[in-house]
């Protein structure tokens, strides 16, 4: 059974810095392309980082370039998201996702399995 758990979400003012993580379990991690997505009320769910399961093989979407950054751990079957200089705009729930493959993908229905979320509130 395949489990992805996120932790790391909270209520933080703007310009803070938060550290999401994402423990994996139940798949063979180093074959999995693994992102992290974010819904906002109202709004799709978007795509803010990707991590291919080849080293160094990244992507960060333009709205959050810069100050957010992904890396995963093999070692560990986990994916973490850093965001810093955080903003209001960036408020939702967070999700880990997992992606059969090497290829960076951005396409939510590209993804095989998603963790239940973490909140991220940021205070003005």
């Amino acid at each position: 059974q395949v489990q992805l758990v996120e932790s790391g979400g909270g209520l933080v003012q703007a310009g803070g810095s938060l550290r999401l993580s994402c423990a994996a379990s139940g798949l063979t991690f180093s074959t999995y392309t693994m992102g992290w997505f974010r819904q906002a009320p109202g709004k799709e769910r978007e795509c803010v980082a990707v991590a291919g399961w080849r080293g160094g093989n990244t992507f960060i979407a333009d709205s959050v370039k810069g100050r957010f950054s992904i890396s995963r751990d093999s070692a560990k079957s986990t994916v973490s998201l850093q965001v810093n200089n955080l903003k209001p705009e960036d408020t939702g729930v967070y999700y880990c996702a997992a992606a059969v493959g090497s290829y960076i993908v951005t396409n939510p229905s590209r993804y095989n399995y998603w963790g239940q979320g973490t909140q991220v509130t940021v205070s003005s």
